[in-house]
């Protein structure tokens, strides 16, 4: 009887906990937060201490003096820090919260596939510790399926290639089921990081990961583009220490960015190739469907689709598809066979 007070009390939230962002979905509401997931500790005697979280806490990033340290608390779509990723969860519940105060929570929390039974143990212990009373786990591919609208209960394949900050995950779903996943190294952070080495190659320059992201958002590309696109930016002259500007065309960052993409494409080709005859005839006709912050970048739906000979879309908002497909099924009969 408790329990059934309980549970009207409470609330239903989808959490999508990513190497980038965390986005927060209230039942009824819609999505309520979004911050960077970035955490901010200082070091001292008595050990460390949060001194910011989300937004501020990213600005930190590569500015902080010795003493304070801005961190990533998920990397690779692995967790490097429990303990951060319940700070992080906190403020996310906080902002969405909005003053008010929750009580018993039933959470689904969106992570990769790949994540090993204990660190899924251990996710689940830290959204507990701020306040959820029960944490259902779903892959992030099966949630952005969800999330872009693609048919996951009929009888027919579903492909999505989530391309995320940290890791990239490839899954097949039919009747409401995971027939295949695959996760390979490739998303945005891989690709800020070969787009900060093509620079530092061709002009002698390192730059940061802000700046590499900015190139990676309004130059870069999968393919050469007919209009080629041309920037300036600062970075630290490897020769000298000394702040130089340098002119960056999106035609050079191509060979970084498809070098990146190779592992993606890969690993794609080995779903495809471990489909049924029938599952292939249904990708034939239906294609795949790009979604995460990766399917933004410049021309990887073309890319993509010349070397498959597939067709190949981008999800509506695929930033936001995961989290959106996991609001949706909040509550929703059929979630239990989507569940991990």
């Amino acid at each position: 009887m408790f329990d059934d007070a309980l549970g009207r009390l409470s609330v239903d939230i989808a959490v999508d906990l990513g190497t980038a962002n965390t986005r927060i979905f209230v039942a009824g509401k819609g999505l309520v937060a979004e911050l960077p997931s970035v955490v901010a500790v200082e070091q001292g005697g008595s050990g460390r201490q949060v001194v910011a979280v989300g937004d501020e806490a990213r600005r930190m990033l590569g500015r902080t003096p010795d003493h304070i340290s801005a961190l990533r608390p998920l990397r690779g779509g692995v967790v490097e820090d429990y303990a951060l990723v319940q700070h992080l969860l906190d403020q996310g519940l906080r902002v969405a919260a909005a003053g008010r105060t929750w009580r018993g929570m039933r959470m689904l929390l969106c992570v990769p596939h790949h994540t090993e039974e204990v660190a899924r143990r251990a996710l689940q212990d830290a959204a507990r510790a701020v306040g959820a009373r029960q944490v259902e786990l779903i892959a992030k591919s099966t949630a952005a399926a969800v999330g872009a609208e693609l048919p996951v209960q009929r009888p027919v394949a579903s492909v999505v290639v989530d391309l995320g900050a940290g890791v990239t995950e490839i899954a097949v779903i039919s009747l409401g089921a995971l027939i295949d996943v695959e996760s390979v190294r490739g998303g945005g952070a891989l690709l800020d990081e070969g787009i900060a080495a093509q620079v530092q190659e061709l002009h002698q320059v390192m730059i940061g990961d802000r700046t590499a992201e900015q190139l990676k958002t309004q130059l870069a590309s999968a393919v050469p583009r007919l209009v080629d696109l041309e920037g300036v930016v600062t970075g630290r002259d490897l020769r000298t220490g000394i702040p130089r500007e340098v002119a960056v065309s999106g035609a050079s960052l191509v060979p970084a960015v498809q070098g990146v993409l190779g592992d993606v494409l890969a690993g794609l080709r080995r779903v495809l190739g471990r489909l049924s005859p029938e599952l292939s005839a249904d990708v034939s006709e239906s294609g795949i469907l790009l979604a995460g912050g990766g399917a933004r970048l410049k021309g990887i739906d073309a890319w993509l689709g010349e070397q498959t000979g597939l067709a190949v879309l981008c999800a509506e908002d695929p930033e936001r598809a995961t989290i959106l497909g996991a609001g949706a099924l909040l509550g929703a009969a059929h979630r239990a066979r989507l569940l991990l």
